[in-house]
């Protein structure tokens, strides 16, 4: 549907350029102007388009962050919202590495009901000495009219020699 509109209103400033005849320089200068303005017209719908499917009264972000080391090597995640799961991802070596350097991966934009909402997320991967290892971490939360951000967490605990998985709510 965007993509339809945008297609329109080039082929109308396409079209107001041929009512007037310009040459060589002036010609490069409107079509420049004429892709400006496409670029900022994009970008305002995208922005409004994201206002319009993710309200903030509804909204909430999920983002997965990685401080860790020796006890734990992601493999995937499963992110479940009020018991459905919402999104699933494996990794590669370069997102796990784009992580320990201090990346953070939105795992899932979407719209929750007001009050009360729990979300859930499983890990999988390889913990201490090369096992498979799996971890789950839940967090119950109030949905009000702001909108809400959780945070994944993955980090080493050295005091217990694993890895810790912490999910953090704010509006």
């Amino acid at each position: 549907m965007l993509r339809i509109h945008l297609t329109v209103l080039y082929l109308i400033l396409c079209c107001s350029l041929l009512d007037r005849p310009l040459h060589g320089e002036q010609l490069d200068t409107q079509m420049e102007e004429i892709k400006q303005s496409l670029i900022e017209l994009k970008r305002d719908l995208l922005i409004l388009e994201e206002e319009l499917l993710y309200p903030a009264s509804s909204q909430v972000a999920v983002y997965l962050s990685m401080n860790v080391g020796d006890f734990f090597n992601l493999d995937s995640v499963t992110l479940k919202l009020n018991g459905k799961e919402v999104s699933h991802y494996l990794y590669t070596e370069l997102q796990i590495d784009a992580l320990y350097r201090g990346g953070v991966q939105r795992l899932f934009i979407g719209n929750v009901k007001q009050g009360s909402n729990r979300i859930s997320a499983f890990f999988i991967g390889k913990g201490p000495n090369g096992r498979e290892y799996k971890r789950a971490a839940t967090a119950e939360f109030e949905k009000n009219f702001e909108p809400t951000f959780v945070e994944l967490k993955i980090s080493d605990s050295t005091a217990k020699y694993q890895p810790d998985f912490v999910v953090s709510v704010s509006s």
